[in-house]
């Protein structure tokens, strides 16, 4: 896409300042993609989008944005696709915000679930849901969506029974989906990454802790967030034209099947 910045790919989850989003927004940027920045801290979005510009000189905007809120996204997407946006078309778009949390099923509450399933699962709906409305109208377009090794092997790595299960559903919610958004134009991917250095688990471990994660992994570390990236980058890419309804494992072979 280096001579075509025409398209747009939205990026959800992208304002932390060591996550996977914020390393894919920067990969696609340095790719040629335009990019609309989304997160729920509308400053780090716009502060994420002054970087990309800055270094990549693409067309580059920061909104905030709460997937779990369908007007939130509403508002978003429609801001994206303003003529005074500055950005071209929507072409992609990378479903990365989510959360984790290690809680044993026994501790767990209904509105731990609720909260884990809604910003994993649902956010990922509502937003899949509102930008595969305008790629389904341009009759092409790239959706890949974060799920996670927890979806296929059980946990086992951090995240407990709550964030598995959303991961799970996100499998089955892009399979699906692929199926039906096919004869559209439109491909339908899922990355499970294993353990990744990010803050996603910021508070919740101790350096001890983070050091047996990487241990655990047949590659002896974890992976970084660019690495991640990268296979976002390929699924967004003209190279995955007839990939749809893929999961592609990226865990350093802490799962291998």
């Amino acid at each position: 896409m280096t001579e075509k910045i025409q398209r747009t790919v939205v990026v959800t989850g992208a304002g932390s300042p060591r996550g996977i989003g914020r390393a894919t927004a920067r990969r696609l940027a340095r790719d040629g993609w335009a990019v609309a920045v989304l997160d729920l801290d509308g400053g780090a979005a716009v502060e994420v989008a002054e970087e990309l510009a800055r270094d990549f000189g693409v067309p580059a905007r920061g909104f905030k944005a709460d997937v779990t809120d369908e007007a939130s996204v509403e508002a978003a997407i429609t801001a994206v696709e303003a003529t005074d946006s500055g950005l071209p078309g929507i072409g992609g778009l990378a479903n990365i915000a989510g959360v984790t949390s290690p809680t044993r099923f026994f501790e767990t509450t209904l509105q731990e679930w609720n909260r884990i399933m809604t910003i994993n699962a649902t956010g990922t709906y509502i937003v899949t849901k509102r930008v595969a409305a305008t790629l389904k109208d341009l009759g092409h377009g790239r959706i890949v969506n974060m799920s996670s090794v927890s979806a296929v092997r059980g946990g086992g790595v951090f995240g407990g029974v709550p964030y598995s299960a959303a991961k799970a559903a996100i499998l089955g919610f892009t399979r699906a989906l692929a199926r039906e958004l096919g004869p559209t134009g439109i491909t339908v991917n899922a990355v499970t990454p294993g353990v990744v250095a990010t803050d996603i688990r910021a508070g919740a471990t101790t350096p001890e802790i983070e050091a047996k994660l990487g241990e655990d992994v047949v590659l002896g570390r974890q992976a970084t967030a660019e690495e991640i990236a990268a296979l976002f980058s390929f699924l967004l890419s003209e190279d995955a034209s007839y990939i749809t309804g893929a999961t592609y494992d990226i865990n350093g072979g802490s799962h291998i099947y």
